[in-house]
């Protein structure tokens, strides 16, 4: 699950995984475009951000929910 843009560091947000030189968790980009908003809403919002680290935010949940088991309920 590594990703040039995304880094994850101890003493940065509590270690949760970031864009990369920033405080902006993957969370809370995944958490802003499921509520509706556009990647050109946050990039206005969040000027220190790229189109490539929006997408690079969306790609690493997908390799992290690549990695999960899925156990049936019967």
């Amino acid at each position: 699950m590594s990703n040039p843009r995304i880094s994850s560091i101890p003493n940065v947000m509590m270690g949760k995984p970031c864009i990369k030189g920033t405080r902006i968790t993957v969370e809370l980009v995944l958490r802003k475009l499921g509520a509706g908003r556009s990647f050109a809403d946050l990039l206005e919002a969040y000027p220190q951000l790229t189109e490539d680290d929006l997408r690079a935010a969306l790609a690493f949940a997908a390799d992290y929910l690549e990695h999960e088991t899925v156990i049936a309920a019967e």
